[in-house]
């Protein structure tokens, strides 16, 4: 009986720890099918980088790179356009794209599009460069932002960007002494010459070439070196959100000009019509919105000074009576500050810009504002205040007190002298309803 129990409970134990097994086997399956539906699917993230080098742009290639590392995308690819802008900015870029765990592609495109200036620098700390068809690249010498250079901090400012240039070049394995020259000589290059100087690693005329012709590649990361096995990947776009795309819009140069010079409408419509409020309030929006914009852009100083020169010469020409000298004046320097607002090859204010620019601020100096303070000149003609100087007629004896005739209306007035019926009187003052006038001696 003892020997039978026995029997029984060893069989449990056994059919328990069959179980176990198969529930453990089953179990670690299960986990790993999960984790491979989990496991995202290999691909390649794309985004865009075109206008100026600036903390808006940072900020954008930053998300990206976090982005790629996240998802463990296969490669990140940057569709660069760009003139060039701030070295600041330029240097964080190049710091996080050297750092990046994940390898990037430069692709400088479509045909037409240029990488200068700080662009070279991103372009060459990049795993991957390549270029399409009809695009340059070069001309990376430093300008300085708040205005010329004297021959020592020129100096300076060189050789420090050319060494700059050389370490990077120097890090992803391409052409040193070319980078110098970009620095140094300001030399830029077509897409074919690029890739002979080893500039870059190949022309791509689309994405599907560019990532064919990346897929056999190496990127390195200290003594660790990998295929990219790019061909034939899925493809995700990463759009800019909103502030973004705000960003990005604010800080096109035609954006920034037009900005300033709408605030500096507003204030000064503002001046003219205290307590109007709403031109206050949009020209300080717009001017703040402006000197964020103009923060992130080359800005040359003799251009803002030629700006606010030609506005004074404009609120001058309401003042005084230069014969349209002072408006003259002002008009030139406004255009001539326009066009040299940013400095020379980077970028610019297009043409139209500058001459509705102009035209619309000469125009609403000269006739508008011009018009309200000559308005603000004249005589008043309403109210008691406007009575004073008015003419009319006694239609009774002042002695001292009778009733005269005003612009078709009858008053109570007071005169120093007697007056008879029918002489012609004006007005001296307004006493509460009562005029006080004096008679209007006849000539001859």
């Amino acid at each position: 009986m003892r020997r039978s129990r026995l029997r029984v409970l060893l069989a449990s134990a056994s059919a328990i720890a069959a179980s176990a097994v198969l529930l453990a086997s089953g179990g670690r399956a299960h986990a790993a099918r999960a984790a491979a539906t989990a496991a995202p699917a290999p691909h390649v993230l794309v985004t865009t980088l075109t206008g100026v080098v600036s903390p808006v742009m940072e900020e954008a290639l930053a998300q990206a790179l976090e982005r790629a590392e996240r998802e463990n995308a296969a490669a990140l690819v940057l569709e660069i356009d760009t003139p060039g802008g701030l070295e600041s900015s330029m240097r964080d870029m190049v710091e996080k794209l050297l750092a990046s765990p994940r390898p990037v592609i430069a692709w400088v495109t479509p045909s037409g599009a240029h990488a200068a200036s700080a662009g070279v620098f991103i372009v060459m700390a990049c795993d991957v460069a390549a270029m399409s068809p009809g695009t340059n690249i070069g001309a990376a010498t430093p300008i300085s932002m708040s205005g010329p250079m004297d021959s020592t901090l020129a100096r300076k400012a060189t050789n420090d960007a050319a060494a700059f240039a050389r370490t990077v070049a120097a890090q992803r394995g391409r052409n040193e002494a070319w980078a110098e020259r970009a620095v140094r000589e300001a030399v830029a290059i077509d897409e074919r010459e690029a890739v002979h100087q080893h500039v870059v690693d190949f022309v791509a005329g689309d994405l599907d070439d560019l990532l064919a012709k990346a897929d056999t590649l190496t990127w390195r990361r200290g003594a660790l070196a990998r295929h990219l096995g790019t061909r034939g990947l899925a493809v995700t776009r990463i759009e800019p959100g909103i502030r973004e795309r705000l960003l990005g819009r604010l800080a096109d140069p035609n954006v920034a000009y037009l900005l300033m010079m709408l605030g500096f409408y507003g204030l000064l419509f503002e001046l003219q019509n205290p307590g109007a409020v709403l031109p206050g309030v949009v020209g300080g929006i717009c001017l703040l919105l402006a000197f964020f914009a103009l923060s992130t852009l080359p800005v040359n100083s003799a251009g803002v000074a030629l700006l606010v020169l030609g506005l004074a010469f404009l609120l001058a020409e309401i003042k005084v009576h230069s014969h349209g000298l002072l408006a003259l004046g002002g008009a030139i320097a406004l255009a001539l500050g326009s066009l040299m607002l940013f400095r020379p090859g980077t970028v610019s204010v297009s043409w139209p810009f500058v001459l509705v620019g102009t035209g619309t601020t000469v125009v609403f100096f000269v006739a508008v504002v011009g018009a309200g303070v000559r308005a603000r000149r004249l005589p008043v003609v309403t109210g008691a205040a406007g009575l004073v100087g008015r003419r009319g007629v006694a239609l009774e004896r002042l002695a001292p007190e009778g009733r005269v005739r005003i612009g078709g209306e009858v008053w109570a007035a007071a005169s120093a002298v007697p007056l008879d019926p029918g002489v012609a009187v004006e007005v001296l003052k307004v006493e509460g309803l009562r005029l006080e006038v004096k008679p209007i001696l006849q000539e001859g």
